[in-house]
């Protein structure tokens, strides 16, 4: 340790896919400076993130973010507490380059380094610049590759009690985004178009899992989108279906206003599809006090409303972040990175880059 660890001063790198980020966070809560250059140019013609170049852009521009995150907190190296990095989950590829970096900082400096799960880094955007877990609670990440549910202790030590089986829902939106013509990235697109649009225009699934379980999926709603755009594709044994009689109505025209519609469809069974599945660990474990949600679909001006909504009919807190943190970035990291910083909890050179964690 340095002589300025007082200061509680942490240097957090995130690389986990698109976004190139670093920040500086005082004691897990004073985000002094936060520095997130986006990849959205370099993948937006492709319809999705292409690793290969995740990659290389991240070489390009990991070295500049941490020039100009250091330059905003008015910092040198030597006043840096740790150095704190996301090992996993992530693109493997896009993992390392922030691993590596954060590896030579540790190295050079002599200050320890610290590994993050990026998913329960989500969870603690929620307290940035906040009060600290008060009582149990329950954690929800919701983002473009993670949907999962969290029981946590106040000493805010995840434990995940379901998962999706498919889709994670921001993948969804963004696969609803692709279907409907709007570009990526689809989450906000989405959001914006059905604002305007009637959410009972058509009526699209909500997974039913079973009541014992907290998972997710969303991959039959993507589906019926699909097909709602696109019609029922027909059976392969034409002549079976042209003996029977029957036969799918054509799909309606995907004008202006069926776009709007379909959207808000799509969003309202989404977001129903998570609240639902909250309320019933909510049912399971009543002694939650808090619920906090992170990830990049926590920004989802619909899910936002219905999560507080929620929350207020059966009396828990909730905890939000601000939109800024709601999507990939280092202030996360550098924040939960703390909680182990203080119980004196470091790794070493050796730490490796996992793409999955398992369950």
């Amino acid at each position: 340790m340095t002589g300025s660890d007082s200061g509680g001063l942490i240097l957090g790198i995130e690389t986990s896919c698109d976004e190139t980020a670093a920040a500086i966070v005082r004691q897990g809560r004073d985000v002094l400076a936060d520095t997130v250059w986006s990849q959205h140019e370099v993948h937006r013609r492709f319809g999705g993130i292409v690793p290969e170049l995740a990659s290389r852009a991240h070489v390009e521009r990991i070295l500049p973010v941490l020039d100009e995150t250091m330059r905003a907190a008015a910092l040198e190296w030597r006043d840096l507490s740790a150095i704190a990095v996301t090992a996993e989950p992530g693109l493997i590829g896009s993992l390392l380059i922030g691993l590596t970096a954060g590896k030579a900082l540790a190295w050079s400096t002599g200050v320890p380094l610290i590994g993050v799960n990026h998913v329960h880094a989500h969870l603690y955007a929620a307290l940035l610049n906040g009060d600290p877990l008060d009582g149990q609670a329950l954690g929800l990440v919701v983002s473009g590759g993670h949907s999962s549910l969290f029981r946590l202790d106040p000493g805010f030590r995840p434990r995940e009690i379901g998962r999706t089986i498919d889709d994670a829902v921001g993948e969804a939106f963004d696969k609803a985004a692709t279907i409907l013509g709007l570009g990526q990235p689809g989450g906000p697109a989405i959001d914006r178009l059905a604002r305007c649009g009637n959410d009972r225009a058509v009526d699209l699934p909500v997974a039913q899992l079973g009541s014992g379980r907290f998972d997710f999926s969303f991959s039959g709603l993507k589906t019926a989108l699909l097909y709602a755009v696109e019609g029922v594709p027909a059976p392969p044994d034409r002549a079976r279906r042209a003996a029977s009689g029957r036969s799918h109505p054509a799909p309606e025209p995907l004008d202006d206003t069926r776009r709007r519609d379909l959207a808000a469809s799509f969003e309202r069974a989404a977001v129903r599809a998570v609240t639902r599945t909250v309320d019933r660990a909510l049912d399971a474990h009543d002694d939650t006090r808090v619920l906090i949600a992170g990830g990049g679909v926590t920004a989802n001006s619909r899910l936002r409303q219905e999560l507080a909504l929620l929350c207020e009919r059966r009396g828990v807190t909730l905890r939000l972040p601000p939109p800024r943190w709601c999507l990939d970035n280092a202030a996360m990291i550098a924040g939960i990175a703390w909680l182990r910083a203080a119980r004196g909890e470091h790794d070493d050179l050796a730490l490796p880059a996992r793409a999955v964690v398992p369950r």
